[in-house]
């Protein structure tokens, strides 16, 4: 995030820019109505974007997921975690990479989320709405493979019924060596009920919902929603 070797000196104040997105974020209004005493809004959407598409965003999360982890006196390394998805509609002049999700009757696009036991998010993975959980939850697994050093402790992973199937779990074990437990709900639940282990993913979705900016359905395309989400 620092400034190149190459180039004319910058003269646009950093914590401005930072603080411009952080308003954008907050305020969900267009970046072109940015107040003027931030700078140009242009110049703000650039850093945002380049932040976006170097991974500055990923490596500033995961940082503060660790920093956070640490005051809790817990291990950067998580032993558990917590996997979710959450259908959205997109809006009306997006058209590319959109699905409809049959069980949820919403066409759009489908947010995979793997969070710790704190509720913090480890990986996300943006898809159309119509991708089934199980196939989502392929693409999770893989990325959080990749990134093995950072999550090298994981054992347990908690899902509700969307992932249940012996054959997918036996798969996880086998690639990943990562044991899959379902959290049902109770047959006598009425209405909304906190679920043992599962209960932190849906404070995770229900803190995120307020951010317009965090939303798949002002996207694009899937990548932007992807990187918008590690900004959270």
């Amino acid at each position: 995030m620092g400034r190149g070797f190459r180039g004319r000196p910058r003269t646009v104040d950093m914590r401005a820019v930072i603080n411009a997105i952080f308003y954008v974020l907050v305020a969900r209004c267009a970046w072109s109505l940015l107040p003027h005493d931030f700078p140009k809004w242009k110049t703000v959407y650039h850093y945002f974007r380049q932040w976006r598409i170097n991974g500055a965003w990923e490596r500033i999360h995961e940082q503060l997921r660790q920093w956070v982890q640490a005051i809790e006196d817990r291990h950067p390394s998580p032993s558990a975690a917590v996997l979710d998805n959450q259908s959205v509609e997109t809006a009306t002049m997006i058209h590319l990479e959109v699905g409809y999700d049959a069980g949820k009757q919403v066409k759009g696009r489908k947010r995979h989320i793997w969070v710790d036991t704190l509720g913090l998010l480890m990986v996300v993975v943006v898809t159309a709405a119509n991708l089934p959980e199980r196939e989502g939850a392929k693409l999770v697994f893989a990325l959080g493979h990749q990134m093995k050093t950072k999550f090298s402790r994981l054992i347990k992973i908690w899902v509700d019924s969307g992932y249940r199937g012996e054959g997918f779990m036996r798969l996880v074990m086998d690639i990943y060596g990562w044991v899959l437990e379902t959290v049902l709900c109770s047959d006598s639940a009425n209405g909304f009920e906190v679920l043992p282990r599962r209960w932190v993913v849906e404070r995770t979705w229900a803190r995120s919902a307020p951010q317009h900016c965090l939303s798949p359905r002002w996207y694009s395309s899937i990548a932007q929603a992807n990187s918008a989400n590690c900004s959270r």
